[in-house]
């Protein structure tokens, strides 16, 4: 029985935690409210958790307070989609109580810090939703706050909660009328306990799979060869000058696994990013420092040098800020989107720079962050173009250096071209940022699919395999065929004022078909300009644009 917990069972209850999500990570995605083939909510939660381990693997340290500012930095740089980023700031909650305690935490404080999470979680969204994730975490942790005093032992502590975290679960559909009607709960909520089951497994010993932490993070050249995360900084926030790398070969009989640990720690007081791994066999190891003579006679002590590389990262950094100085501009642009026929129109657009990304793969707040920081310009404009995606790209403004991230709100590509024909070089970031929301007023969209289950939602009876239509709200129309939905899709979404329509087409559909849709189209609507493009797009047939 577990009255504490200390730093080490806190690392395992994170990894077995990751490992038993990503287990069920399919079963999560397929609680989906819409029947359509991209369920992402498990995923989504997977990698963000991937991204912690990630960390915690990175962190030499047993302390609390860097196991814990890991499991946050992780949570941060890896949180993808709207449950990833609540989920992240569940952790960070969560951690920061946690990480103030030296040696051991009981069950009361694992309770404050459960609130804590709760506290983040509902400030990090505008307009919090009851019948979700937030609600099982709120549930949860008002529990935990009234047993902890009586529940002493976590396994008891943590049986408790999980049939709290079960009972929010299946109100869920009675909050929120849409998971009702879909028959499912909410699929966020099923993540986050499978998480914390995770946790309770950690402390009881349940078997769940082999957690291998070196495995999470394999070293390669990779590793070492980008320096890419330098062009942000300012010369002054280099601390350490000198990138300094070589492998140990040839290890003395003398060396033990215990000296190669104990090099690590030598070399944690010299620099930081450090890298200290292997055997007896071969060792390979990375710092960065202002005594690279001092790294490399520790490492003789062990053995025999090979392959040393010692690089000035001051000069670099100093050679490459008078590069990007030299090729600066004012605005630049950044969009998200999955299909090269849709990439391609968004480069004729003069986007900057494309991340792939979408429904079915959400990219994370530290993927927007690193793309937008190789566009050499101070204002960014981001094109989430999926409102799953927006929350990601808001918490990417805290991640990016020297630039300021304009997140204009697009639910879906076609709003994301209308922003992106408003740019104007010649007026201020803040008019373009205005005339870009302004534009996604005159875009009304749909989109075509196929349903993967039965269920009923919207007013419709829906069966697996057939076609259907919506706008980003509801479920609009669906037939047994693509080009019936189509023509019922527009039906519903056009309006008098509408004098353009146009079709996006998806990687599925033959250019033959697309053409004879847009005729038949043009027939119908005789008074709009009608026109199509490939789009290229997975999961959805068509995308439909009316303006």
């Amino acid at each position: 029985m577990h009255k504490t917990i200390n730093s080490t069972e806190f690392r395992k209850m994170i990894l077995v935690g990751a490992k038993q999500l990503e287990i069920n990570r399919a079963k999560v995605d397929a609680l989906n409210v819409f029947p359509v083939p991209d369920g992402d909510t498990g995923t989504n939660m997977s990698l963000t958790m991937q991204s912690c381990v990630r960390e915690l693997s990175a962190c030499q340290s047993n302390a609390f307070v860097e196991v814990c500012d890991s499991v946050s930095k992780g949570a941060l740089k890896g949180a993808r989609g709207n449950s990833g980023v609540i989920l992240s700031q569940i952790l960070k909650g969560i951690c920061t109580v946690i990480r103030k305690e030296e040696k051991e935490v009981d069950t009361k404080l694992f309770a404050k810090a459960l609130e804590s999470g709760t506290k983040v979680a509902y400030g990090a969204v505008s307009v919090p939703k009851e019948g979700t994730i937030l609600t099982v975490i709120r549930m949860m942790s008002e529990y935990a706050a009234k047993i902890a005093a009586k529940k002493k032992n976590f396994e008891e502590f943590f049986q408790d909660v999980i049939k709290e975290g079960e009972r929010a679960l299946a109100l869920t559909p009675e909050l929120l009328p849409v998971l009702k009607k879909a028959g499912v709960v909410d699929s966020g909520g099923v993540g986050l306990m499978t998480i914390i089951k995770g946790f309770n497994m950690a402390l009881t010993g349940e078997e769940v799979g082999e957690i291998d932490e070196e495995a999470e993070v394999p070293a390669s050249e990779a590793d070492f060869e980008d320096n890419s995360s330098i062009i942000g900084l300012d010369i002054g926030e280099i601390q350490y000058a000198y990138c300094t790398e070589f492998f140990i070969i040839n290890l003395k009989k003398s060396t033990t696994l215990s000296a190669i640990d104990k090099l690590r720690e030598k070399l944690m007081t010299l620099g930081d990013s450090v890298i200290c791994i292997g055997d007896l066999e071969l060792v390979k190891v990375h710092v960065h420092t202002n005594q690279p003579g001092k790294a490399l006679s520790y490492a003789l002590e062990l053995g025999e040098l090979e392959r040393p590389k010692i690089e000035n990262m001051l000069e670099q950094n100093r050679q490459l800020r008078a590069k990007l100085e030299a090729e600066k501009k004012e605005m630049g642009m950044l969009s998200i989107c999955t299909g090269a026929g849709l990439a391609e129109i968004f480069k004729d657009l003069y986007v900057d720079r494309i991340i792939e990304g979408g429904q079915t793969m959400n990219p994370s707040a530290s993927d927007i962050a690193s793309a937008a920081q190789k566009i050499n310009a101070e204002h960014i404009f981001v094109f989430p173009n999926n409102k799953n995606i927006t929350l990601a790209a808001e918490q990417a403004k805290s991640l990016v250096e020297n630039k300021t991230l304009h997140v204009i709100p697009t639910k879906n590509v076609p709003q994301g071209f209308a922003a992106a024909l408003e740019f104007n070089p010649e007026v201020s970031a803040e008019e373009n940022k205005i005339n870009m929301i302004h534009a996604l007023d005159n875009v009304k969209v749909g989109q075509v699919t196929y349903a993967v289950r039965n269920t009923s939602l919207n007013g419709f009876s829906i069966k697996e395999g057939d076609i259907i239509g919506m706008d980003d709200k509801k479920i609009l129309a669906k037939s047994h065929t693509t080009e019936e939905t189509v023509l019922k899709l527009i039906a519903r979404l056009k309006e008098d004022f509408h004098q353009v329509i146009t079709l996006y087409y998806g990687e599925d559909v033959k250019e033959s078909e697309a053409a004879a849709l847009c005729e038949t189209i043009a027939e119908k609507y005789p008074d709009c300009d009608v026109d199509f493009h490939n789009g290229g797009q997975s999961v959805y047939y068509y995308i439909l644009s009316l303006e």
